[in-house]
C-alpha cells in the first residue's frame, strides 16, 4: 500500500525543499507555469536516477541565483532552475550547450506555431 493510500506523511525529495523555492500555505511546490513544473520533475527524475548528487545540484542552482544581473525578488527564479539544470547536464556530458539551445529553440517555435488552447508538441515546430 502506498503512503497516499494509507495517508501516511511521505518525505519530500530534498529538491522539493529548495531554498527559495516558490511554496503554497500547505508547503508544496508552486509554479508560475507548467514548463516550471515540467524541469522541477525533471529535475527530480534525474536526481532519483543519480544522474547527479543533491550537492552538485545544489551547488548549480546557487551558482545561477547568485550570477549577476538576476532578480532580486526571485522573479526569475525558474529560469535559474533551468539554467542550472541545462550547465548540469553539459558539464556531465549529457547533452552539449548547443543541444539543449537547439531544443529550446524548437519548443519555442513549437509554441508560437500551435493554435492556442492546443497542448504544445515538439512536432509543432515548422523547422522540425
Amino acid at each position: 500500500m502506498s503512503a497516499c493510500e494509507t495517508g501516511s506523511p511521505v518525505d519530500p525529495s530534498p529538491l522539493a525543499r529548495s531554498p527559495g523555492l516558490p511554496m503554497s500555505s500547505e508547503g508544496d511546490p508552486v509554479f508560475p507555469e507548467p514548463w516550471a513544473a515540467e524541469a522541477f520533475a525533471m529535475t527530480v527524475h534525474l536526481h532519483a536516477r543519480g544522474v547527479f548528487s543533491w550537492t552538485e545540484w545544489a551547488a548549480a542552482l546557487s551558482a545561477e541565483v547568485h550570477r549577476p544581473g538576476r532578480a532580486e525578488d526571485g522573479s526569475d527564479y525558474f529560469d535559474c532552475w533551468v539554467e542550472a539544470l541545462s550547465a548540469l547536464l553539459a558539464a556531465k556530458g549529457i547533452a552539449d550547450a548547443d543541444q539543449i539551445l537547439g531544443l529550446q529553440r524548437s519548443w519555442q517555435r513549437a509554441a508560437e506555431a500551435t493554435p492556442h488552447g492546443q497542448p504544445i508538441e515538439l512536432a509543432n515546430d515548422p523547422e522540425r
